[in-house]
C-alpha cells in the first residue's frame, strides 16, 4: 500500500468509530493521540439485528423447517414459503413478552449480526445495514477488535432487555472490556432506536454505580457519543404500524405486519410524545425509600395546554369513530359472512383528533378501546413497560447525555409523514382500520396526500423520510446560548461556498434558523457547534440535506466527517475545538474521478492518473497522490 493511503489508514480511518486515547499528564483530561488505543461501540436501530432460531420447528406445508441457528430475521426464502411458520418464530406474547410455544428466536452476536440482515447475492444489497461501514473500516486497516457491535433483541421493551438477556449488564462489561483491551475510552455510535437504548443504559447505570463515581465512569469509558437519526420525540410511523401495519418492505400484508408489530413491546418505544411533559425521575425514588413499582407522576408545562399539537407540526391521529356498537362495528370473520354490512352505513361517524401527548399517555388508545380489541394489550404494555418502568419512562423528553462530547446527526428536507387520518374498514382485526389520508412535511410546509396544503406548525425544515424534523432536531436544545454555524457542500469542495456565522444567539426551546443561502443543485451539511456553554464538554449538531434515515449510516459524507473530527480530536497540534470546514479534498482512491471537460483527473492537487492492471475506465485509474497524507494538516 502506498505511503499516503497507509498514513490515512493509521491516522484517519481508525477513527471511524473508535476513540480510545491516552491521557496526557496535567492536561485536565485531554488526550494526546495514541492511535493504537482505539475502540468503538455500535448500537444498531430497530429491525437492524439478525434474529436466529433457538428451537426446532417443523413446517408441515413447506420443505423448509426451522432448526437452531437458522436465520429468522431475515430469511425471505422461508418468509415466502412458510409465512405462518416464520411468524411463530417472530411473534411474542403481547402480555409477558415470552416466545411462541413452538418456536423462539434470539439475537445473533458480533459484527455479522448487523452487517446484512439477509445475506445473499440478490437479497444482500437490499438488506445491507452496516456492511458498507465495515468495508470502509477494513479498507483503511482498522483492527478487528477495535469495532464492537452490541446487537439486541429489538422486539423487547427496555426493562425486558435487562430482565431476559441482562443486556445492560453486558453492555457495561463491554465498555469496561474495551477499555482494558485497548487502553482508552470508546466512541458510541447509535442509530435510530439504538439511541433510545443508549439513553436507557445511561439511566440504568445510575442505579448500578455509586453517584459519586457515575461521571467518573462515563469520562473513563466514553469519549464521544454520535447520535445518528435519533427519534428524540418519537416517530409518527410507529402509530401507523400500530393501527395499520408497517411491512418494512417485506412481501406480507399490512394486517400481518400489524399483528406481528403489536406483539412487540418495542413498537411503543418510538411512539410520539410531547416535548413539554415529563415524569418524576425514578433515580431519586430509589434513595427516598419509595417502591420500585410506584407510579410515576406525569406533569406537563403550561405550554402543553396553551400551544397546539404538543410541539409537533399537527395532530398525530385523526380517526373516525363509528356510531354503532363496537361488537357490530368489528364482527368476527363468520359474522362478516352472515351479516349485511350495509347497515353499518347508517348513522354518521364522529372524528376525533389526538396530539402526541394523548398518544403517549394512552388517551388515544383508551378512546378507541371499545372499537378495537387490540388496544387492551397496547394499554397493558404502555402502562407496565413504559409508564411504570423502574428506571426511566422513555416517553419523556431527553436532556443532554452526560457524555463529554455529543454529536447529533440527522438528515433533513425529505418528505416525511407527520399525521394520519384513519377510518373503520368494516373488516375484522387486524385489518379493521384504513388510512384515508396522510399529512406530510416537506421543506417548511405541510400538505396532504392529495397535495392540499394543511394548517399547522411546520418546522424550518422537514425530516429524514422516517422521523419528523421536530423529533430529530430536539437535540438543538442541548446547544448553549452562543452557537457557531457553518454550512458547506457535502461533496469535496475548495471552500468557495463555505458560509460561517459566529456566536449566533440561541434561545432555549427555540430552533436556530441560519441566515444562509442555498444553491438548489447542491446538497449541504450544516454544523451547529458549541464548546463553551458547558465547561469541558462539546455539543454539535450536523444536518445533512436529503440524507435518508436508513441509509445515513452508509453515507460517505458522514463517515468522512466523523473520521476527520476524530483525527482532529487526538492530534496534539489542533488549533480549535472542532475540525475546520474550510475545504474538503479526496481522502480515498474512490473519491478521485476523471474530469472529462479538462481531460485529466479532477482535484489534481490530490489525485493523479495512475493505471493499474484491471482498470476498465479512466475514473478507476485516478488515484490519490503519494503525498496526499500532508493534506490532513489542513483540517487542524
Amino acid at each position: 500500500m502506498r505511503r499516503g493511503l497507509r498514513y490515512l489508514g493509521i491516522v484517519v480511518a481508525l477513527l471511524i468509530i473508535g476513540g480510545g486515547f491516552r491521557r496526557s499528564s496535567g492536561d485536565g483530561g485531554e488526550f494526546s493521540g495514541d492511535y493504537s488505543k482505539l475502540s468503538g461501540i455500535i448500537i444498531p436501530g430497530l429491525a437492524s439485528t439478525q434474529l436466529r432460531a433457538w428451537s426446532f420447528l417443523d413446517c408441515p406445508y413447506s420443505p423448509l423447517d426451522f432448526n437452531p441457528l437458522d436465520l429468522v430475521w431475515l430469511d425471505t426464502t422461508k418468509l415466502l414459503s412458510a409465512v405462518n411458520c416464520w411468524l411463530k418464530c417472530m411473534l411474542l406474547d403481547p402480555y409477558n413478552q415470552t416466545d411462541h410455544p413452538e418456536c423462539k428466536s434470539r439475537p445473533d452476536s458480533g459484527l455479522s449480526a448487523i452487517t446484512e440482515l439477509d445475506p445473499g447475492y440478490i437479497t444482500g444489497p437490499l438488506s445491507s445495514v452496516w456492511k458498507e461501514w465495515i468495508k470502509w473500516c477494513i479498507e483503511f486497516g482498522i483492527e478487528a477488535n477495535a469495532i464492537i457491535a452490541v446487537p439486541y433483541d429489538w422486539r423487547l421493551a427496555p426493562s425486558m432487555l435487562e430482565e431476559r438477556d441482562l443486556y445492560f449488564h453486558r453492555l457495561k462489561l463491554t465498555f469496561e472490556t474495551a477499555y482494558k483491551l485497548r487502553g482508552g475510552p470508546s466512541i458510541v455510535f447509535a442509530h435510530s432506536l439504538g439511541n433510545h437504548v443508549f439513553r436507557y443504559f445511561l439511566e440504568w447505570l445510575k442505579l448500578e454505580i455509586a453517584p459519586k463515581h457515575y461521571n467518573q465512569w462515563l469520562d473513563k469509558h466514553i469519549h464521544a457519543y454520535f447520535a445518528v437519526g435519533a427519534p428524540l420525540l418519537g416517530a409518527t410511523e410507529s402509530v401507523k404500524a400500530t393501527l395499520f401495519g408497517n411491512t418494512f418492505g417485506l412481501p406480507i400484508s399490512e394486517g400481518t405486519a400489524r399483528l406481528m408489530s403489536n406483539s412487540f413491546a418495542s413498537s411503543l418505544w418510538m411512539m410520539p410524545f410531547s416535548k413539554y411533559c415529563t415524569a418524576d425521575n425514578p433515580y431519586w425514588k430509589h434513595f427516598s425509600g419509595a417502591s420500585r413499582k410506584s407510579h410515576q407522576t406525569y406533569q406537563c408545562e403550561e405550554h402543553e395546554f396553551h400551544l397546539n399539537y404538543s410541539g409537533w407540526p399537527t395532530n398525530i391521529v385523526n380517526i373516525e369513530i363509528p356510531s354503532i356498537h363496537a361488537f357490530d362495528a368489528y364482527p368476527s370473520i363468520t359474522e362478516v359472512a352472515q351479516t349485511n354490512l350495509s347497515s353499518m352505513e347508517c348513522g354518521l361517524p364522529s372524528q376525533l383528533s389526538f396530539s402526541a401527548r394523548e398518544v403517549s399517555d394512552g388517551t388515544f388508545f383508551r378512546a378507541i378501546e371499545d372499537y378495537d380489541s387490540d388496544n387492551k394489550r397496547l394499554l397493558y404494555q404502555l402502562q407496565k413497560l413504559y409508564h411504570s418502568d423502574p428506571v426511566l419512562n422513555p416517553l419523556t423528553p431527553w436532556d443532554r447525555p452526560p457524555v463529554k462530547n455529543v454529536f447529533c446527526i440527522y438528515g433533513i428536507d425529505l418528505k416525511t409523514e407527520v399525521g394520519y387520518y384513519f377510518a373503520p374498514s368494516g373488516k375484522p382485526y387486524p385489518d379493521n382500520w384504513i388510512i384515508t389520508d396522510v399529512i406530510y412535511e416537506l421543506e417548511g410546509s405541510l400538505f396532504s396526500r392529495s397535495g392540499n396544503l394543511v394548517e399547522g406548525n411546520p418546522g424550518a425544515a422537514s425530516g429524514d423520510e422516517t422521523v419528523p424534523y421536530n423529533s430529530l432536531s430536539l437535540c438543538k436544545n442541548w446547544l448553549g446560548p452562543k452557537v457557531n454555524i457553518t454550512r458547506t457542500p457535502q461533496s469535496e469542495h475548495d471552500g468557495s461556498d463555505v458560509q460561517v456565522e459566529l456566536n449566533v444567539e440561541h434561545q432555549h426551546e427555540a430552533d436556530i434558523a441560519p441566515n444562509m443561502t442555498r444553491s438548489p443543485r447542491v446538497k449541504y451539511i450544516t454544523y451547529y457547534e458549541d464548546s463553551e456553554s458547558i465547561p469541558g464538554k462539546r455539543t454539535a449538531v450536523w444536518e445533512l440535506d436529503k440524507a435518508n434515515h436508513r441509509n445515513i449510516v452508509r453515507s460517505p459524507v458522514l463517515m468522512r466527517e466523523l473520521w476527520l473530527q476524530m483525527w482532529h480530536d487526538i492530534h496534539p497540534d489542533r488549533k480549535s475545538e472542532f475540525v475546520t470546514k474550510a475545504k474538503r479534498g479526496p481522502l480515498r482512491d474512490d473519491d478521485c474521478y476523471w474530469d472529462y471537460g479538462k481531460a485529466r483527473c479532477a482535484w489534481p492537487e490530490y489525485c493523479e492518473y495512475r493505471y493499474l492492471f484491471g482498470d476498465v475506465h479512466l475514473g478507476q485509474s485516478c488515484r490519490l497522490k503519494n503525498s496526499s497524507a500532508d493534506t490532513l494538516l489542513h483540517y487542524l
